[in-house]
């Protein structure tokens, strides 16, 4: 592996330990005076549903929400925020995508951010089975063994309710693509040309290292890549380290 990459993944360690309470880019707590800002401001408390349900988990992102659009807590929409705030700042070439989206909250937020600062050209990929995790496949993937994820219903999102949801925000146009099946049949032809910022959100060995090999070098020199599982979940982090090797 090259050095971008391990300045890139010395970013993205920083970025997930950071959920266990070590360094963390975090958006100052006190409201903004710039209307981009306040709207982002509101649309990531609708997206965690505080204003009407205000969970102490949402702040850390633990818990899996009845009603909200994403499970992954304000410091977690924080982090994408800054992102892309410095990747629309430094005009860093490339579209965003999540792999692993559940309720789509993650990436309506992305669009969001393209709205308030008025990005026409980037793309939002919204990539997913939304059937829910599949069976692992121990036999060619031993590390997912016993991770049974695919017998959570509340994980299985369809297509059409994510679709609905990002429309609940009129952000439903054709800067959204989405892309529908595993990520090993996906992701191989999927005609995205750069990434600016890549967020990979499915748990198992398995999707990790499909998404890793399929877009890591997609992604622009200064660009982001987020790997969400990567400090709570064995088999992410493994994967990680055995595409880095």
């Amino acid at each position: 592996m090259n050095k971008l990459f391990v300045c890139a993944f010395f970013i993205i360690v920083l970025l997930s330990t950071s959920l266990k309470g070590n360094i963390f880019v975090d958006v100052p707590s006190a409201l903004p005076n710039d209307p981009r800002e306040l709207y982002l401001d509101l649309i990531k408390r609708t997206i965690l549903n505080t204003i009407y349900e205000d969970h102490p988990g949402r702040e850390e992102g633990t818990d899996w929400p009845e009603i909200a659009h994403s499970m992954i807590g304000k410091k977690r929409l924080n982090n994408i925020h800054e992102c892309m705030k410095q990747i629309l700042e430094l005009n860093i070439p490339g579209d965003c995508i999540e792999t692993g989206v559940w309720r789509g909250g993650a990436c309506i937020f992305m669009r969001a951010v393209l709205k308030a600062y008025g990005d026409e050209t980037r793309k939002v990929w919204v990539a997913d089975s939304f059937e829910g995790l599949p069976p692992p496949n121990s036999s060619k993937y031993p590390r997912d063994e016993g991770w049974n994820l695919f017998q959570y219903p509340i994980l299985a999102v369809s297509l059409e309710q994510v679709q609905k949801n990002f429309d609940k925000y009129g952000l439903l146009d054709n800067q959204v693509v989405f892309l529908k099946g595993l990520f090993k049949d996906t992701l191989p032809g999927a005609p995205i040309e750069q990434i600016a910022l890549l967020r990979l959100d499915g748990d198992l060995y398995e999707s990790t290292m499909d998404a890793l090999v399929n877009l890591y070098p997609k992604l622009s020199i200064g660009g982001f890549i987020i790997i969400d599982d990567y400090g709570v979940i064995e088999p992410c982090r493994v994967a990680v380290h055995d595409y880095r090797k």
